[in-house]
């Protein structure tokens, strides 16, 4: 190193007036402090210039200095500290990147740091479980933003659930937190309430849901999107793209199916069961409204649904054709209501979670009526 830099060489550019000049001997000395054939003289002799410019008067000095060695695993963890300390131009690469300082450290940073120190360390490659509580605690939302957009954050049950406390209907936390790759069921039940429809779906293909709560989300969704449900009026293209997300995250299952259909959504088990069965939703609705009964075994069968709930489903679609809605207040309600009792009271073999959450509806509807 000394053939390069000398030490009367770092007395005379640190005592030049030019920033530019510091700027570029930081630079220059952070290469060199990575070099492997440093001996150990010169390796002492590095680290005093880096201690110096660590202290230049001068920002941009600094700041060279720091993008330089901000990924250094050599850097002397107080001359990080230094620099994690300063002007956010100077501490934001240390405290993005550098792997030298400990939890301590950046806990201290958190504690009396700024938005953006705090954001900073919000988006290391790893945020250990101490740390993000921390941030999630007293950071910004844009900072917890960050951390939950960042999956190299730990974040445990309890800090998913504060996040919620604090930013539960903010925008910029919602989406990054709904997307992240693995989230609590307590965590993903409670943003059900919280977030908008767009991300409830996400949560129902992508998330564990109880299946009452993702029936409900599902049926829920269903209703926003379709003024009625037997007026032609729903948008197929993307009743079908439903149909595959779920089916793709293992929420297409038989009780849903039947649970839809018991609450009037005959669009969305027709479109269902025509992708289960791999047949156009033409072809589907001819054979499920066949009135000589053949055609909904035959495709429910192609369907590879459980033989079991065919009853219930004849059933269902029985109560659609001979009880059409009504036109009058609550006819919607009351027209589930007649459903649900013919299922109750002529079918015996549903399994116990379907028939409590038909009797759950059945109690909701009660009331609406």
């Amino acid at each position: 190193m000394t053939e390069h830099l000398s030490k009367d060489d770092v007395v005379r550019l640190l005592s030049d007036p030019s920033p530019n000049t510091r700027a570029d001997l930081a630079a220059k000395v952070a290469r060199q402090f990575e070099a492997a054939e440093l001996s150990d003289s010169e390796r002492t002799l590095a680290e005093e210039i880096i201690r110096a410019m660590a202290r230049d008067a001068v920002v941009r000095v600094r700041q060279s200095l720091a993008e330089n060695l901000k990924a250094s695993a050599s850097l002397p963890r107080d001359v990080a500290l230094t620099l994690a300390k300063d002007v956010e131009d100077v501490a934001i690469p240390i405290l993005s990147v550098s792997h030298v300082l400990t939890d301590a450290d950046l806990l201290e940073i958190v504690r009396s740091g700024t938005d953006a120190k705090h954001t900073a360390i919000a988006a290391r490659s790893t945020v250990s479980p101490r740390v993000a509580d921390a941030l999630v605690e007293t950071g910004s939302e844009q900072a917890v933003a960050t951390l939950v957009a960042n999956e190299g954050a730990q974040l445990e049950e309890g800090a998913l659930g504060r996040v919620i406390d604090r930013f539960g209907a903010s925008e910029a936390v919602q989406g990054p937190l709904v997307q992240r790759a693995r989230l609590p069921i307590t965590i993903a039940e409670r943003l059900v309430a919280v977030v908008s429809e767009k991300y409830q779906q996400y949560l129902v293909t992508h998330h564990e849901l109880s299946p009452k709560t993702a029936a409900d989300l599902i049926l829920q969704s269903r209703e926003r999107a379709t003024v009625t449900l037997l007026n032609g009026e729903s948008d197929e293209a993307a009743l079908e793209r439903l149909v595959v997300q779920l089916s793709r995250s293992g929420r297409l299952t038989p009780p849903l199916l039947v649970r839809a259909l018991c609450m009037g959504d005959v669009g969305f088990f027709e479109a269902a069961v025509a992708h289960l069965a791999g047949v156009p939703l033409t072809n589907a609705r001819l054979l499920i409204h066949d009135v000589g009964r053949l055609g909904l075994k035959s495709i429910y069968d192609r369907a590879k649904m459980p033989p079991a709930l065919l009853p219930a489903c004849r059933i269902a679609l029985d109560v659609l054709k001979e009880t059409p809605y009504d036109g009058e207040e609550h006819d919607r309600e009351r027209h589930r209501r007649r459903m649900i009792e013919r299922i109750l009271t002529q079918y015996e073999d549903l399994a116990a979670d379907d028939l409590d959450y038909l009797l759950d509806k059945l109690g909701d509807l009660m009331q609406a009526g």
